[in-house]
């Protein structure tokens, strides 16, 4: 790393002069070869566009050889990640070049199977439109009947991810990226640091169970901390996490390396020591506490929207707290919805495979149950789960969601390489570790401009996309737009493979359908389980 780089060079010069003093020829390949070595080890230091290279000079350019190396159609394989989820090189690659503004478009056609189980495309419409006159920056009003200050959400944002997990200088590039491109940054349950301040993004305060920011001394909600805490002209909206995709039903992890002693202030905990936040929240118990909860926080907030993420799990339980909105009138005014194939926090192997439903179901059954419950109306969905590309913006819009969250896409962008060191506190780019040395290769004045950069042409090929199936606005997308083959024989379209629920039918009984009865009947206002 750059320590060890400049032992290097101490040495190198030392060994250089005594060598030059007693054999002169012989350490004229030391001047040949060393001193310019250690000239590019410095210039590498300095640069701000990698960090790789920043972080360990001369060898970071290995990474990067070998990039150019690589045979260029490898780069259109389709891998695997960790979770076992299909992801592709271009979607990653695609990533990078929106970041960097560079050229995203590819010769020869479609780079992937088209006949592979599980392919997706989109309809496009013969009477496609010009996207030029579509908004470029389409928003979405987020605030219900008991919202005060609502707030215009972009159609992408900046999923949670907590200062501890992140860097100082990644919180501080995707604030900076956020207040560049008018979008919104989830602060995750770590609480808000001065680095989530410093460039006056536009935040959505996420309070976890271990209330971090909003705490007593015991772990329990404090009322008056969080309406401390939320009236910061920054916090736009509040964000109850009930459950993540990366380990739903775990509680969020926080290695003791990584809890420093500002971590630990910010969150209310001691230093040193893992910091591993409860499955459960002490504040309420059942849906009916639940959205009390909702309508306290409301009120603590001085009036700002207020919501909740969760991946589904038992369907009986979300179908109670619908059933808790309707009975006392009291609803959010935003639900955030995770898949449970893992987003970008590190958990245990069983929990990010496992456990809690994929996204795509999970994404439609919320959709559906509130139009069963009639509750769609007040209430706005964001679509959180591997969100890459404006196809997937136009994807989760198809099955229900109003805008969408993106966690992985976003850390691309600042340089994410996916070293899989998360956990480790040796992140390489500096995006995912608390020490001060690999964070220093991470610079923010070039990774907030590639955040917006990123955020701005991906909502542009998302407009495109919308015009290319002659659609005026996010809010015609619509489950026929999008097809699925389920086999080398047979596609299905979206409205076929996830049905509509018929508006209002939840409400009674002898409306409900077939085979939503069960949930139905075992959801109870009373009680979760």
């Amino acid at each position: 790393m750059r320590n060890d780089f400049y032992v290097f060079s101490i040495l190198s010069v030392l060994i250089i002069s005594l060598t030059g003093y007693f054999l002169w020829h012989p350490a004229y390949w030391f001047f040949v070869v060393i001193i310019p070595l250690i000239l590019l080890g410095f210039y590498d230091m300095i640069q701000g566009k990698h960090a790789i290279m920043r972080n360990f000079p001369i060898l970071g350019r290995g990474r990067y050889i070998m990039e150019e190396l690589r045979p260029k159609l490898y780069q259109y394989f389709i891998e695997s990640d960790t979770n076992g989820a299909p992801i592709s090189r271009i979607y990653r690659s695609v990533v990078y070049q929106r970041a960097k503004r560079e050229l995203d478009t590819s010769p020869f056609g479609t780079q992937l199977d088209v006949y592979q189980e599980g392919y997706e495309w989109m309809n496009h419409s013969i009477g496609a439109l010009d996207a030029h006159r579509l908004e470029q920056d389409p928003r979405v009003v987020i605030g219900g009947k008991d919202c005060r200050q609502p707030y215009s959400a972009s159609i992408l944002n900046i999923s949670a991810m907590s200062f501890g997990s992140l860097s100082p200088n990644a919180i501080r590039a995707l604030n900076g990226g956020a207040h560049i491109g008018r979008f919104a940054h989830n602060t995750g349950e770590g609480g808000i640091s001065a680095y989530h301040l410093e460039h006056k993004g536009d935040l959505i305060y996420q309070v976890g169970t271990g209330y971090f920011g909003c705490r007593t001394k015991d772990g329990r909600f404090s009322p008056e901390k969080f309406a401390e805490q939320t009236a910061r002209p920054e916090v736009r909206m509040i964000e109850i996490k009930l459950s993540q995709g990366a380990k739903p039903g775990h509680g969020g992890i926080l290695p003791a390396k990584k809890n420093t002693p500002e971590i630990a202030q910010i969150r209310g905990v001691e230093p040193g020591t893992e910091v591993d936040s409860p499955p459960f929240h002490s504040a309420f118990s059942t849906p009916l506490e639940m959205v009390d909860f909702i309508g306290r926080l409301r009120e603590g907030s001085g009036g700002k929207p207020i919501g909740f993420k969760l991946c589904v799990g038992q369907k009986h339980e979300f179908l109670a707290i619908c059933k808790a909105m309707v009975q006392t009138g009291i609803h959010p005014d935003f639900i955030t919805v995770d898949g449970g194939e893992g987003g970008t926090g590190a958990a245990p192997f069983e929990f990010s495979n496992t456990v809690g439903a994929p996204f795509l179901e999970g994404l439609a059954f919320v959709r559906d149950a509130l139009d069963g419950f009639n509750l769609k109306s007040d209430i706005r969905i964001i679509a959180s789960g591997k969100v890459l590309t404006g196809f997937h913006i136009l994807r989760a819009l198809a099955l229900g969601a109003d805008t969408v969250n993106s966690a992985r896409g976003m850390m691309l962008a600042l340089g994410c390489i996916q070293a899989m060191e998360c956990n480790k506190n040796t992140c390489p780019t500096g995006v995912a570790t608390q020490n001060p040395e690999l964070v220093a290769g991470l610079v923010v004045k070039d990774k907030k401009v590639r955040v917006a950069n990123y955020h701005r042409e991906t909502v542009e090929s998302f407009v495109e996309l919308l015009a290319a199936a002659g659609l005026e606005s996010p809010a015609m997308v619509n489950r026929r737009h999008i097809n699925r083959r389920i086999s080398m024989q047979a596609t299905r379209r979206y409205d076929e493979l996830f049905p509509y629920l018929p508006q209002g039918c939840l409400l009674q009984e002898k409306d409900v359908p077939a085979d939503w009865l069960a949930d139905w009947l075992e959801a109870e206002p009373e009680r979760f389980r």
